[in-house]
């Protein structure tokens, strides 16, 4: 029976089992368990104990069951919908199930010790539970298998959200930060009637979402985010997140755009990419980078990937800490399209290892005119998850400090484990899939609901004031202060531009020009000297000590060697090493990656060696000079998409 699980009505032989496991070694049992058995009275201490009393007995391993079942089925009670009641998932969480019954409520168990709250009533452990598993965030983490990660989560849910309250100077950002968001679109709402600018309007906190990753993120020292998202709210982040000015944004709005910056003409405006350097409120510095993506929406997914890929080997010495890859999803396009389960499925392999990636789902609830019901078979968009173990915080979007909560909790576990994780918002879309769309056709009962539900930015701020966390006076001026960056937009009033200084991989990358008619007058010079093929071809055939082939790759080798240093003819297979390694004595790098890139998808390449005996790789093209290139090469399951995703990144570089 795994160690982790709980049983309403469990064996005594389990218990027995579990306490010796238990005297041995206290972590070698679940957090909840230890705290279990911390506090029981057993009449004898030797390994034969007996209870006490096993009614008692009975009745605290049902309350332990009950804790567990919250946190493993909790998140299908919570409120995460701002505009709905949520469908009935049937968390199971009812007394009955238990064997407990409202008598039972008043009665103080020791398992409330696995809470924090010590040895307390069934009425408060219900309490608790429900607060930090059933409220505006629901917290999805059981099926993780690392002992290390679940304890670490189980902490931050149970004890740090618990009691989590921001302070009102991060109540006045958050604020400031949606108010800055509401700003922008009612700008191009008044500007721009009528026009396509896929609104943000309904998912408004992902603005205060972004900004505290990037503000927690630095404060944990990384250098550098990598965002790829698609349409939705692009624009908006691009204004009050990367630091585009309003008239860099509108200049490209209206068509100004140089075409050679672009894959074409058409709505350009959604696919161009930023770099800007911010400084923090902490006073450290990042660089932020939104990558340029095509409008097939989640297909940016591999180019981030790749780019950050390139970015830890080129410029941070493999240090996965410096740069955090941020992927903005929409639940319909991440539910249904197969790019995300390629990339997910790929992350933890060592040629794509990027040291984890912060998902972060605006979650419309509707992909175009469908609804999430008729849009998937998974309870959640965010399921694909579970492939990698990486928990998933689902929250309720118009609560923007359990937004902000969620992704500081995010930030702090990518850099802990370096593992993915997921925050799925959940929202809404004032308007249809764009501005000129009429959602009501064909979703008339939803957006009768959304058209009378305030934003997010009216429901906190009212929210501020009865709390009495801001005056009426102080919300007053911030109304004024709203008003007037929107008229000061409006009379197109310039913003200072951010100063950017080019990375080392950017300088090279500038250096790079269109290719022009005259280069293709006469072929280039593409010969090398003979002793370079010489040394190549040496290397080729060359293996290290009582290094054992099986018989025919053998031969293959010696074939090799005839051909290079006799025959001085040379099959494909052997020419395309060549090429490489002439490439590589230039000190230049590659790197070769997909599926059967090791042998070759023929059987020709054999640029990876293997032992008969032990498998262990040999790589000839890594040795051919100590002042070579870099070679690597990564056999890996690879779909032509996430292919030119992950190869776009590293070309990049």
């Amino acid at each position: 029976m795994d160690q982790h699980s709980y049983t309403a009505n469990a064996e005594s032989e389990y218990i027995d089992a579990l306490y010796k496991a238990y005297k041995k070694d206290p972590q070698s049992i679940d957090s909840s368990w230890q705290k279990f058995f911390e506090g029981f009275d057993f009449a004898k201490t030797d390994s034969e104990a007996t209870w006490v009393s096993e009614d008692i007995l009975q009745k605290e391993l049902q309350v332990s069951s009950l804790i567990n079942a919250y946190r493993t089925r909790g998140h299908l009670k919570s409120t995460t919908n701002p505009i709905r009641p949520r469908k009935d998932r049937q968390p199971r969480l009812e007394l009955p199930y238990f064997g407990l019954t409202e008598e039972d409520l008043t009665t103080a168990f020791e398992a409330g010790k696995a809470l924090g709250l010590g040895k307390t009533s069934l009425k408060d452990i219900i309490t608790t539970l429900e607060k930090i598993y059933c409220g505006n965030v629901g917290f999805e983490y059981a099926y993780i298998k690392d002992a290390a990660i679940d304890d670490w989560l189980k902490e931050k849910i149970e004890r740090d959200f618990l009691s989590y309250t921001p302070n009102i100077e991060e109540k006045k950002r958050i604020l400031a930060k949606l108010n800055e968001a509401s700003v922008f679109e009612n700008f191009l709402q008044l500007k721009y009637i009528g026009q396509k600018r896929f609104s943000l309007e309904g998912g408004e906190t992902t603005i205060p979402a972004l900004d505290a990753i990037i503000q927690r993120s630095a404060e944990l020292g990384v250098q550098e985010i990598v965002i790829g998202m698609a349409h939705r709210g692009r624009l908006n982040v691009l204004a009050n997140i990367i630091g585009k000015t309003y008239e860099s944004i509108f200049d490209e709005f209206e068509g100004n755009v140089p075409l050679q910056t672009t894959m074409g003409d058409g709505d350009v405006k959604y696919h161009l990419g930023y770099t800007s350097e911010v400084t923090t409120a902490s006073g450290n510095k990042i660089n932020l980078k939104l990558a340029p993506n095509p409008s097939h929406l989640e297909a940016v997914n591999a180019v981030v990937e790749g780019f950050t890929r390139a970015k830890v080997e080129r410029q941070y010495g493999y240090d996965f800490s410096r740069v955090i890859p941020v992927l903005i999803h929409g639940d319909a396009a991440l539910a249904g399209q197969g790019i995300g389960y390629e990339v997910i499925q790929m992350s933890d392999l060592k040629g794509y290892y990027t040291g984890g990636t912060i998902h972060f789902v605006i979650n419309n609830q509707i992909g175009f005119t469908t609804d999430f019901d008729d849009a998937r078979s998974s309870t959640y968009c965010t399921d694909l998850a579970k492939l990698i173990d990486a928990p998933v915080i689902h929250v309720n979007g118009d609560d923007p400090e359990a937004v902000v909560f969620c992704v500081k909790l995010a930030v702090e576990f990518r850099q802990k484990f370096n593992k993915d994780i997921f925050i799925d918002m959940v929202c809404y879309r004032r308007h249809g899939h764009n501005e000129g769309d009429e959602p009501k056709f064909t979703q008339p009962s939803l957006y009768n609901l959304i058209s009378k539900h305030p934003g997010p930015r009216e429901v906190y701020s009212q929210q501020l004031i009865q709390q009495g966390d801001i005056e009426a006076a102080l919300a007053q001026k911030m109304e004024k202060s709203f008003k007037s960056l929107l008229q000061d937009r409006l009379n197109l009033v310039k913003q200072k531009e951010l100063t950017y200084t080019l990375q080392p991989m950017e300088q090279a990358w500038r250096k790079l020009r269109n290719a022009q008619p005259e280069d293709f007058v006469q072929s280039p010079n593409t010969g090398v000297p003979q002793e370079m093929i010489e040394k190549v071809g040496k290397s080729l055939v060359k293996l290290p000590p009582r290094f054992k082939l099986l018989r025919k790759i053998e031969k293959l080798v010696q074939q090799r060697a005839t051909m290079f240093f006799k025959e001085k003819k040379l099959n494909w297979a052997s020419a395309e090493l060549l090429a490489y390694g002439t490439i590589l004595l230039e000190n230049k790098s590659i790197r070769l990656a997909g599926q059967d890139v090791q042998r070759g998808t023929f059987s020709h390449r054999h640029a990876t060696l293997n032992h008969a005996e032990t498998n262990e790789p040999y790589y000839s093209l890594a040795h051919i000079d100590e002042k070579q290139g870099k070679f690597s090469i990564y056999n890996s399951l690879l779909s032509e998409n996430a292919a030119l995703g992950f190869e776009f990144g590293y070309a990049m570089a």
